[in-house]
């Protein structure tokens, strides 16, 4: 069943931006279902912060139109973030003060009471694994634990939707499995997020759906599934033989295969042209390797990862 405007909880229509003439963001829209992880892909420039900023309010001065929850933000002015959470690419915090002094300060100002602070501050710090840190001053914090802190103060409030610019920029392998982890388990409390990334491994393990930016043009929206499939990136096939086999020849000149890659002397990449019917050129392949006396001891379709999808994409290549 399609996603309606009313089941969503971000709807993009018709967003352009420009700074001195220079388009940032040309005509983008989209829609984003509740509950939804949606990966924001693009180079730097591409005009992903510019989105974001669009998104959360610091850009008021555009071309189009935003939703949230259904509600029109230039209708609604303030209160349309208030169920709203956002961590910026770069946000600095007062490195003296400790963790609870400056969750506290947050939390006052995002509304919340004083009879509810302390517990929201005890439930977001549980949240991201730093309720032993609660009195340690900021400056004592690693990066990644620093990160984390900054994701707490967005929840604080509680939001509905969830706005990440780069998350997971500049953290160690630890810390990003933590983020990702983070990320998933607010997903299914029913919080829906929306974050950018340039980390295209990130994006297809936590995303449900992505999207993929260039030059300020929205080029493709879909699941990883999706985005693969309507690209038309050719497959690959990969054979392999038994170690008393002689490797194959001739499969170059099979129909829809584009370039044989030997590997080694007895594995072999059959790289196949786009829209070609791939169950024929294995059918053909095998059958043309068995007249030849070879010993198939594997082969496996291999379909393309979605960091080629990306690459061909910005690269301008996509038909």
């Amino acid at each position: 069943m399609p996603v309606t405007k009313s089941d969503s909880a971000l709807v993009l229509e018709g967003v352009s931006k420009s700074y001195n003439g220079v388009r940032a963001l040309n005509d983008v829209s989209f829609q984003i279902p509740r509950g939804s992880i949606f990966g924001y892909i693009g180079p730097n420039g591409a005009g992903k912060t510019t989105t974001i900023k669009v998104i959360v309010g610091l850009i008021r001065d555009f071309e189009g139109e935003v939703r949230i929850n259904g509600q029109r933000i230039s209708e609604l002015g303030t209160n349309a973030y208030l169920n709203l959470g956002y961590l910026p690419q770069d946000v600095g915090f007062q490195e003296w003060r400790t963790v609870n002094q400056m969750l506290t300060t947050f939390g006052r100002l995002s509304g919340i009471s004083k009879t509810q602070i302390k517990t929201r501050i005890r439930d977001v710090l549980e949240l991201v694994a730093l309720h032993d840190v609660q009195d340690r001053k900021i400056v004592h914090l690693s990066g990644g634990m620093q990160q984390k802190l900054r994701l707490a103060q967005a929840l604080l409030h509680e939001p509905e939707l969830l706005v990440l610019d780069e998350p997971m920029s500049g953290l160690d392998p630890t810390s990003r499995y933590q983020v990702r982890s983070i990320i998933k388990n607010l997903s299914e409390r029913g919080v829906t997020i929306f974050f950018s990334s340039h980390i295209l491994g990130e994006v297809q393990d936590v995303a449900t759906v992505i999207g993929i930016l260039n030059k300020g043009v929205l080029m493709q929206v879909g699941t990883p599934q999706q985005i693969q499939d309507n690209f038309h990136v050719g497959n690959d096939i990969e054979v392999v033989v038994a170690d008393s086999s002689p490797l194959c020849k001739g499969l170059d000149g099979i129909i829809g295969v584009e370039y044989v890659e030997h590997v080694s002397e007895k594995k072999l990449i059959l790289h196949l042209k786009s829209n070609v019917d791939v169950d024929l050129i294995i059918r053909t392949s095998i059958e043309r390797m068995l007249s030849e006396g070879c010993q198939i001891r594997n082969l496996n379709l291999v379909r393309p990862s979605l960091e080629e999808v990306y690459i061909k994409y910005v690269r301008g290549e996509s038909e």
